[in-house]
């Protein structure tokens, strides 16, 4: 799998018609996510057909930040922005698992409903329907199936969603690819280090977004705190350590970036339009081939808008868990 060039957190929607099985999920899945619990297909399938155009929308404000990238504008200063004015964001669904033994409509009947719906889908099946399921996994029309017999099936669901939580959206990976050059993309592509960024970014972040210009991957963690990993090739520390030179810093601090022992944020700070003394952070490798380096810098809070709260506040706001009719 690729590392994901943007990633938030998004709804997981369940459906099943047994109000004990709900209730016992709604207690066992993990805190931090965004569960919501249907006992009714058509409620369920009502809702999650108002999300398409709501998706809409959420990438089409991504591609303006991208647009007006190429027009002048620093992106940093607009992701930003977007995560302070787009709280909705959270709520949209990446994920639906459906029990597909319903006497009124069964899974797959109620997935056929969602055409326009683009998340990930799950079927949860009795062991006489496993061939139902087998049979619409072949043709597309699930990601996933579990038998609800399954040792342990609490855990292993929780792991099927988790690694469907992660994998890239095709939508999103080419929106923000537009914002890389070809080089740094293949940087990205070895697989040491997207395995690396991917351990990086999921210990310190819920949301984070890859840029060019500069080069790295701004991410927020759950409480809104805002950090920018630096991204550096080998072959550009010269050209760092020229412009930390043109800045007037020592030459001693230039030859520290140069030799790949530390990166700067001037880029970091030029993005933001922050006139503050530069910082030297030290830098590691990110993979095994020693082609990319990388410091983790924060974001100062004068420079993250005041609404940038973070998920876990958002989380909070929206009550426990129950299920809906």
């Amino acid at each position: 799998m690729s590392f994901p060039l943007f990633h938030r957190p998004g709804a997981i929607v369940f459906l099943d018609d047994e109000p004990s099985y709900l209730e016992m999920l709604a207690m066992v899945l993990p805190r931090q996510w965004n569960v919501r619990l249907y006992l009714r297909p058509q409620t369920c399938i009502n809702d999650l057909q108002q999300e398409p155009p709501l998706w809409e929308a959420d990438a089409w404000a991504q591609q303006q930040m991208i647009e007006q990238w190429r027009a002048g504008t620093p992106l940093i200063p607009q992701i930003l922005r977007y995560w302070s004015t787009h709280g909705e964001r959270f709520g949209l669904t990446r994920v639906c698992v459906f029990d597909y033994a319903m006497p009124s409509m069964d899974g797959l009947q109620a997935l056929g409903e969602l055409t326009d719906w683009q998340g990930g889908r799950v079927l949860l099946t009795g062991q006489a329907d496993e061939h139902v399921a087998v049979s619409a996994f072949n043709r597309g029309l699930i990601d996933q199936f579990i038998a609800k017999q399954t040792p342990d099936i609490s855990q292993h669901l929780i792991t099927v969603v988790q690694r469907m939580l992660t994998q890239p959206q095709v939508r999103h990976s080419q929106i923000w690819r537009s914002a890389l050059t070809q080089p740094q993309h293949a940087l990205l592509q070895v697989p040491s280090v997207g395995r690396q960024l991917a351990s990086l970014t999921s210990s310190h972040w819920v949301e984070h977004v890859v840029i060019g210009q500069p080069f790295g991957i701004l991410g927020v963690d759950a409480d809104g705190r805002v950090s920018w990993l630096q991204l550096e090739s080998a072959a550009g520390l010269a050209e760092l350590a020229e412009l930390a030179e043109s800045q007037g810093m020592k030459t001693s601090a230039a030859d520290d970036i140069r030799a790949g022992r530390t990166l700067v944020d001037l880029e970091l700070q030029q993005a933001l339009g922050q006139s503050t003394p530069p910082r030297l952070v030290p830098a590691f490798s990110v993979g095994h081939e020693g082609t990319l380096l990388a410091a983790l810098f924060p974001v100062e809070l004068a420079a993250s808008p005041p609404g940038l709260t973070g998920y876990s506040h958002w989380l909070k706001k929206r009550g426990p868990r129950s299920v809906q009719d």
